[in-house]
């Protein structure tokens, strides 16, 4: 290992100035150092469980996978940049990123187009991970994936301009985004979900928090997708075709038990054509369907408009697949400036969703402000 590319500083000691001059006081618990031109993928495979790998500021051209357990990722803030590698014609026989290379059915972080990648065990959750205070843009599919893991933590990280999704998590628990920008993403700017790849159940994600994001220009500001357990809240999602979508379907449990709360939603009236799931977008601000027991209470929705089948201030949407939802409390919230109405409930009054106490001036049906 050339003594340039990692340097070893203690956790414990206070990081300020160059980072330089400082001793290691434990042998378990280092800060490597990665600066311009070196690699980050080196340094974190050189790391053991409560290390942390420092990125100076600077661009970086590669993608990195963590499979440590308690390992820290942190950049200084958006001046430490990681973008995808620069094409090459051909690569060299044998040369691949710096990743412990998986089984040839799983393709790398690189290769399926992401930027960092937290992944666990199939059977056993990757611990206490923290990414933070850095910049994923221009990846071809996600700025930063997980998968399997708990407790993991990613904060300040500006994820943008990423093929599909900003910041994406699937089949964790436990899990802390907070303080994250997403901005025009190709799909959502935080995605969570239980699966992609199977039709499943809810999965109880423990008690995940999405909180105090900045959330913008996607086409789906954040979507929940097939998860109970967890908390949505004070974030600020605008100028996206649809601000938040709580999506279930036919599969049991429902998705569901979560709180989406104290958010700002404001003129998410970007226009996304259709797909193959959903209708067009434009002018959705909470959107919920196939879902049962949500709590949407004190959230601002504001500045809406669309003819969209999803548009609205806050819409419980009929599922596509038949999956009503049922026994959602909306409840407390400030509406205006809303079209086609700041309440839309499209589902039927045995569903037993109840509206209570919200400002605002039009609904439909009738008769829910």
């Amino acid at each position: 290992m050339k003594k340039r590319h990692i340097a070893y500083l203690a956790t414990t000691a206070t990081l300020a100035g160059a980072f330089l001059g400082t001793t290691p006081a434990s042998a378990a618990h280092r800060t490597l150092v990665v600066r311009p031109g070196e690699s980050i993928q080196k340094a974190v495979n050189a790391a053991r469980s409560g290390d942390t790998v420092l990125v100076l500021a600077g661009t970086y051209r590669e993608s990195v996978t963590v499979k440590t357990p308690g390992l820290t990722l942190r950049g200084v803030g958006p001046d430490t940049v990681l973008r995808p590698p620069r094409k090459t014609k051909s690569a060299a026989p044998g040369r691949t990123e710096s990743a412990p290379r998986p089984k040839k059915s799983s393709p790398t972080c690189r290769q399926a187009g992401n930027g960092i990648c937290v992944i666990g065990g199939k059977n056993k959750a990757l611990p206490d991970v923290t990414v933070s205070d850095l910049r994923v843009t221009g990846y071809a599919k996600t700025g930063v994936w997980s998968m399997g893991t708990d407790r993991l933590a990613v904060k300040r990280v500006t994820a943008d301009h990423n093929g599909q999704w900003g910041i994406a998590d699937e089949h964790s628990t436990r899990a802390v985004f907070r303080n994250n920008t997403a901005r025009d993403n190709g799909d959502a700017g935080l995605f969570l979900a239980n699966t992609v790849t199977a039709e499943k159940g809810a999965t109880n994600s423990k008690g995940t928090r999405v909180s105090e994001n900045l959330v913008e220009g996607n086409r789906i500001g954040i979507t929940v997708r097939r998860l109970r357990n967890l908390s949505v809240a004070h974030n600020r999602i605008s100028g996206n075709c649809a601000g938040l979508f709580v999506v279930g379907d036919e599969n049991k449990p429902k998705t569901g038990d979560l709180t989406v709360s104290y958010n700002v939603v404001e003129r998410n009236n970007k226009y996304c054509p259709k797909t193959a799931r959903l209708p067009y977008l434009k002018g959705s601000g909470i959107v919920l369907t196939g879902t049962e027991k949500a709590v949407v209470t004190q959230n601002m929705v504001t500045g809406h408009s669309g003819k969209s089948p999803l548009s609205g201030g806050i819409v419980l949407f009929k599922s596509f697949v038949g999956a009503k939802s049922e026994r959602n409390l909306i409840a407390g919230n400030s509406l205006s400036g809303n079209s086609p109405a700041d309440l839309v409930n499209q589902e039927t009054t045995k569903s037993a969703n109840a509206f209570d106490s919200n400002f605002c001036r039009s609904s439909k049906p009738s008769g829910l402000c």
